[in-house]
């Protein structure tokens, strides 16, 4: 697994999104694992927002986290709530897309290992 990033533009702000074992073991608290939680996330008839946004909020968090520690500064984490604006703002379909975009090449490597 390498640690894979994508920026997400949202009004003012540059967020960063990271995929890497620390976000992998909050989904898994969160939804049992990463393999139910891309079920719930794919954009089929109708996609699981509380999975798609609760998975955003983690990586963007993650980002944030990883920002304050390179650079020293203390931006807060989002909420639930802020992610679901994100999502919102930026299109859901496309969102979802993105984000599962960033778990597959964050875990390419391990697959090409086995």
């Amino acid at each position: 697994m390498k640690d894979t990033c994508i920026e997400i533009k949202y009004k003012d702000k540059v967020y960063h999104a990271y995929f890497n074992l620390n976000v992998m073991e909050q989904i898994q608290d969160e939804f049992g694992t990463l393999q139910a939680w891309g079920d719930m996330t794919t954009a089929g008839e109708e996609p699981n927002a509380k999975a798609i946004i609760t998975g955003l909020m983690y990586m963007i968090n993650e980002g944030i986290e990883i920002d304050n520690e390179d650079n020293g500064t203390k931006t807060k984490p989002i909420t639930h709530k802020q992610a679901g604006r994100i999502l919102t703002e930026l299109g859901l379909e496309q969102t979802a897309q993105q984000i599962n975009g960033l778990v597959v090449d964050s875990v390419s490597d391990d697959a090409k290992n086995e």
